[in-house]
């Protein structure tokens, strides 16, 4: 039993977890700042979820993320 239980994540997908997180949040902010009536603008229709869909690519890449070496993932 000394040896350590390895997680399933590293520092590093945790850190692009993150990153994700935030740009998801940005995206739905730039939503809600749309001004025109129902969000019909160009943050509401286009910039929003294009933002939305990189964070959520993010999140994609920090879950499939394997660290190359050995002192990475302490």
């Amino acid at each position: 039993m000394s040896e350590k239980r390895k997680l399933a994540f590293t520092k590093a997908n945790y850190k692009i977890m993150i990153v994700g997180v935030v740009v998801l949040a940005l995206g739905f902010i730039l939503m809600t700042m749309d001004t025109e009536p129902y969000g019909f603008g160009f943050m509401g229709l286009t910039l929003g979820p294009i933002v939305v869909m990189l964070g959520f690519i993010i999140q994609f890449v920090a879950i499939f993320h394997k660290p190359k070496s050995k002192s990475d993932s302490e």
